[in-house]
């Protein structure tokens, strides 16, 4: 008789650049595991888009090839566990599923202007008060917005009552579904600008704000939970969809940050560091973002946020627009091959500043050349550049919860890099810890999704399966982090200037 240990979790992961699909058993290892890049889109500057359709089918091909390597099918599958790229908002046709208009990506900056004279307009602090969030184009409500007032004839049909917005795990749920499900999560729809953190329901305030028609909406469900069944991948053995959550979000509940206190940063296309703060929504005082973190059952956590908008894609553009390395993962040897960075400061505000800064405008810079600076004083710089802005969230974070901070989980694709991590570890001056399995944001919806379904019996036993692979300890000095903290610290100042004289 097949029991629950005979099968597996599916976990779709898609992320900024990339859909993934891992399999995992009930002890928490990687089965088996597929990857399909797609097509980033710039119209204009400051503008980026993808394709939904190859957002799906991308995910929905690498769905197929883990199964095909780890020899299973889906009746195998006891759930599956949706992880998204967060903020990125999509507007459907419901009578077909086609989206009206590209999806507007988390770091477009298209609704900056229209987020300035919100702020004139003296919104900014009632729209803290009830979603947690800055008043940022980096946010999901602005950008629903722009697309009911740029697509012909979209706000009728929104009101009308034919679109579907949503963020990217809706809109996988709605195909996966076959049409039948639209919803989301609250650790997604706290992300949009339009849910009120403390009635943990869609704000009429703010809809009419952002004008965005309720009629869009989706309905929000408990992050573990069923939400339907995935008859797309399967009719006869169609898994329950029944974990979600935010990538972010996910990565926190996969490091096993579930007591309050407890921190992780993920280092991905950006970074993104969430403490847990247990069942009380904390309010910042430094420019942090207060964020639904999961809910299971009728209990909900919380988590307060740092949002860092330039992590790994700083080294892709080292790749992809400069040509300095033929992949990622030779910035390590190359910025290794000198002791420091010579004086070059890199601040990569490619799209904008995230935390504490908070300024859409900013745009990124490069400080210090000389004569003898190399490719590899680039390449060093831009490693420093993901530890420092790493630093200048966690000080807010310290700030915030009043006690300083002794050990960062840390997980994503660079954190194999182990001199990023030593730096970071320096400059923070507290330990850096990476976990055995680094896959922690797919873990996490994997995690949700057994719970639901008593893969897992409890959080104990998944609690007992997080383990460390590895901890760096500072070896930088005080007076070495104050040195490099000043020269970080004026490369910004510097930055910023630049942005406020446009």
């Amino acid at each position: 008789m097949e029991t629950m240990s005979d099968r597996y979790i599916l976990a779709l992961d898609q992320g900024t650049t990339s859909s993934r699909s891992l399999v995992f058993d009930d002890a928490g290892r990687v089965v088996a595991m597929a990857q399909q890049e797609f097509t980033q889109h710039f119209p204009q500057p400051g503008w980026v888009e993808h394709n939904p359709e190859e957002i799906l089918s991308s995910q929905m091909a690498t769905a197929r090839e883990a199964m095909a390597s780890a020899g299973l099918t889906m009746a195998d599958i006891a759930a599956i566990g949706i992880t998204n790229q967060r903020e990125t908002t999509v507007v459907w046709d419901r009578a077909t599923g086609k989206a009206i208009h590209n999806a507007i990506v988390w770091q477009d900056r298209r609704t900056a202007d229209l987020c300035d004279r919100l702020r004139d307009a003296g919104e900014a602090p009632r729209i803290r008060k009830s979603t947690g969030l800055e008043l940022d184009a980096y946010f999901s409500g602005t950008k629903a917005a722009w697309i009911l007032d740029h697509v012909d004839g979209a706000r009728q049909r929104a009101e009308q009552g034919e679109l579907a917005f949503g963020t990217v795990d809706s809109f996988l749920i709605w195909h996966l579904t076959g049409g039948e499900v639209h919803a989301t999560d609250p650790s997604n729809a706290s992300r949009t600008l339009l849910y009120n953190l403390h009635d943990l329901a869609w704000d009429p305030a703010m809809l009419n704000l952002f004008g965005v028609p309720a009629s869009v909406l989706p309905e929000v469900k408990a992050s573990s939970g069923v939400f339907g069944h995935a008859t797309a991948l399967s009719e006869e053995h169609a898994p329950p969809i029944a974990g979600v959550a935010g990538d972010q979000q996910s990565a926190l509940f996969g490091q096993q940050c579930t007591a309050p206190g407890m921190v992780k940063n993920t280092y991905g296309t950006g970074c993104f560091m969430l403490m847990n703060t247990g069942k009380k929504a904390v309010a910042s005082e430094n420019r942090l973002l207060t964020t639904v973190a999961w809910q299971i059952g009728n209990e909900t956590h919380y988590a307060l946020e740092g949002s860092i908008f330039m992590g790994g894609a700083t080294v892709q553009w080292l790749r992809d627009g400069l040509g300095l390395i033929a992949n990622s993962g030779d910035i390590e040897e190359l910025a290794g091959s000198v002791d420091d960075a010579d004086g070059v400061v890199i601040v990569p505000a490619f799209a904008g500043l995230g935390t504490p800064h908070w300024n859409g405008h900013a745009r990124g810079a490069v400080f210090g050349l000389t004569r003898g600076s190399t490719q590899a004083h680039l390449a060093r710089a831009v490693l420093d550049s993901i530890a420092h802005q790493t630093v200048d969230v966690m000080r807010a974070m310290e700030a915030d919860a009043g006690v300083p901070i002794a050990e960062l989980r840390v997980d994503g694709g660079a954190t194999v890099n182990d001199l990023l991590m030593q730096y970071q570890s320096d400059i923070l001056g507290c330990q850096v810890v990476r976990p055995e399995v680094t896959e922690t944001t797919a873990l996490g919806a994997a995690y949700l999704a057994g719970l639901a379904v008593g893969y897992w019996g409890d959080m104990d036993a998944i609690g007992a399966q997080w383990t460390a692979e590895r901890s760096f300890s500072p070896t930088l000095d005080d007076a070495g982090r104050q040195k490099a903290d000043a020269r970080w610290n004026r490369a910004v100042r510097a930055t910023l200037v630049w942005a406020e004289d446009r």
